[in-house]
């Protein structure tokens, strides 16, 4: 726990393949329903880049009645993927199918072409993260401002990620819960109502992980055994790295609430699975929580022996390569 971050290149370059890795192993794709209708928009120019996202609502639904809209991020290392990757459509597919509206955004990619990252320069990391998190500001205001042609209560807007993309969600709400510049983007008096990461964590400087007031409610998934977004933490001096485990432990220590489901002895695959095994638990969640705003604390740690992990061989077989060059 005493290195930030041990070898950082290294370790993206392990993410970024383990990533990719997980879908292929989980090889269970799909398409858009008929039932639903998809519209693109540009919300955002930065420099050369025209920032878009993809609104997902039922075919025919009345725009007049104001629905939970969940906001997703892609994940990807921060260097490469897409916000319609066919991985995330039962995702998608499963959230307007019961009356949720779901913007999937693209954001700038910070971490390409990045060649020199240690435990002492920790900045590109660092710009990366606040680059997306920047953008994903800037999505929901877009959001806000369109919220009646869209048919999306703004009071329910759900923020939700995938590796990356869940450290981008989870770092959103960190930084405006604590009042960061970046957060003045965001409306005065404006609230996410929940999260939902697939393998996220925080980073921060501030000597620990500090809510300065109570944080939506979070559904945090993790597999214990992620070697990649530590599932605890990762921490040197008052820079700290804190995943989903850390974050749960520091909620039930301030009585936030929060639901923590942890994959006992599994990796990285977590950043996606859940999209497919744990459709149910996310759903209620967001009746329980942010519906009917139940100030619950879960925290349900699954262990299935029948179940080996995805990448455990993998990653061994990758870290070693990755040493050698």
């Amino acid at each position: 726990m005493n290195n930030f971050p041990k070898a950082i290149k290294r370790q993206l370059t392990l993410y970024l393949l383990l990533f990719l890795f997980s879908y292929q192993c989980l090889g269970q794709k799909e398409g858009i329903s008929s039932s639903i209708e998809k519209q693109s928009f540009i919300y955002s120019q930065k420099d050369t880049n025209h920032l878009g996202l993809d609104v997902y609502t039922q075919k025919g639904s009345d725009s007049n009645i104001r629905k939970p809209c969940i906001l997703f991020v892609f994940g990807g290392a921060f260097i490469t993927g897409h916000r319609d990757d066919s991985v995330y459509n039962r995702y998608f597919n499963t959230l307007v199918e019961h009356d949720y509206v779901v913007v999937s955004i693209s954001y700038r990619l910070g971490m390409r072409g990045v060649q020199h990252v240690s435990k002492f320069n920790t900045k590109p990391l660092s710009r990366a993260i606040d680059m997306a998190v920047e953008d994903l500001y800037d999505a929901t205001a877009w959001v806000i401002n369109h919220a009646g042609s869209l048919g999306i209560d703004t009071s329910k807007i759900i923020l939700s990620g995938s590796s990356s993309g869940a450290i981008t969600i989870l770092q959103s709400e960190y930084d405006r819960i604590n009042e960061k510049p970046l957060s003045k983007k965001l409306p005065d008096n404006f609230n996410y109502a929940g999260t939902i990461s697939f393998s996220g964590a925080i980073l921060s400087f501030d000597w620990g992980l500090k809510y300065h007031k109570q944080p939506a409610p979070a559904l945090l998934f993790h597999g214990t055994a992620d070697q990649i977004v530590p599932y605890h933490k990762i921490a040197f001096l008052n820079k700290g790295f804190y995943g989903s485990g850390w974050i749960a432990k520091i909620f039930k220590k301030n009585n936030y609430p929060f639901d923590l489901y942890s994959e006992e002895d599994l990796g990285h695959e977590v950043a996606v699975s859940p999209m497919y095994d744990h459709l149910p638990l996310i759903l209620e969640f967001i009746q329980l929580f942010v519906i009917e705003n139940k100030p619950l604390q879960i925290n349900c740690n699954i262990k299935d022996p029948t179940i080996k992990p995805l990448m455990t061989q993998t990653s061994k077989e990758l870290l070693k390569k990755l040493d050698e060059k």
